[in-house]
């Protein structure tokens, strides 16, 4: 039980975000750190983000059932019980806000909240039901780590906060939509809406284009407005641009299902070196 009670939690999920969420933290410091700080926003972040894919494996657990990839998971198969995954869910998203709230500031607790209410209520049970929409809209929940790491030090928004956000933003779309093409069939017949689902492949490839064209600027203000370097800019960039040219080359593309499995490889480590990149290159103080 205590493996599936970890599973719920969606490890993986969970390590990128919490990764990214020490990578604001680590920008807005400028090398001057916190520790007990970045502890607390940690453990809150950690804590409310788990409890945001808990409460959404609960809600989900009858479309998982319709899915090959889902229906071993263990609410669909009862090896635990809807009543304790909720409560498992609520408790961990009730710690995780007070820690931000109480311990870290004001504005993480705020922020926290609304990631976990734009995952729970408008991206699981409103528009991952309904609407194409899902994805872009529901990328506002994933885009609010970098943003609570950077808000724990700085206690406000500025430009930081934004451009933080842009980055996860604007990353999600054409991530998530590589591994959807690749699965459209599934995610049809369990019934979600997903863009390949509704409008086709073809429009999926197009509408992924300007995401990733938009990171490019966001990666230039990032160095502009003093919050990464030049070697963040020079990474950061040509992976841009190399990820945008293969997302284009997506149009004319035989292999549909090799070219997304690529597009998605290059999204997941795209991440990982842009945030290591940014850490490492940030300037001091």
């Amino acid at each position: 039980m205590l493996k599936d009670l970890i599973t719920l939690t969606k490890p993986r999920l969970l390590r990128l975000n919490i990764f990214a969420a020490f990578g604001g933290f680590w920008v807005a410091s400028k090398w001057d750190f916190d520790f007990l700080l970045m502890l607390w926003m940690l453990i809150g972040s950690t804590l409310t983000m788990a409890s945001s894919t808990v409460i959404n494996n609960y809600w989900d657990r009858e479309l998982d059932l319709k899915m090959d990839r889902t229906r071993g998971r263990a609410v669909p198969m009862n090896r635990i019980s809807p009543p304790v995954v909720l409560a498992y869910g609520l408790a961990m998203g009730v710690a995780g806000i007070a820690v931000l709230f109480l311990l870290v500031n004001p504005i993480t607790g705020w922020l926290g909240l609304l990631g976990w209410f734009f995952y729970i209520v408008i991206y699981t049970l409103w528009l991952k039901r309904t609407s194409t929409w899902s994805t872009s809209v529901g990328g506002v929940a994933g885009a609010m780590p970098p943003v609570i790491g950077y808000c724990a030090v700085t206690g406000e928004a500025d430009m930081g906060a934004w451009l933080l956000f842009a980055l996860l933003f604007l990353w999600q779309p054409a991530h998530f939509w590589s591994l959807a093409i690749r699965r459209v069939e599934e995610y049809r017949e369990a019934g979600f809406p997903l863009l390949p689902v509704v409008k086709g492949v073809k429009r999926t490839k197009l509408q992924m284009i300007p995401y990733v064209l938009l990171l490019v600027p966001a990666v230039i203000f990032m160095y502009v407005y003093g919050y990464s370097g030049i070697y963040f800019l020079i990474i950061a960039g040509l992976l841009t641009i190399a990820w945008l040219i293969h997302t284009i080359g997506g149009i004319k593309a035989k292999d549909t299902e090799k070219w997304a499995k690529v597009n998605f490889l290059i999204s997941v480590n795209y991440l990982m070196i842009v945030f290591v990149a940014m850490i490492a290159n940030t300037p001091h103080a």
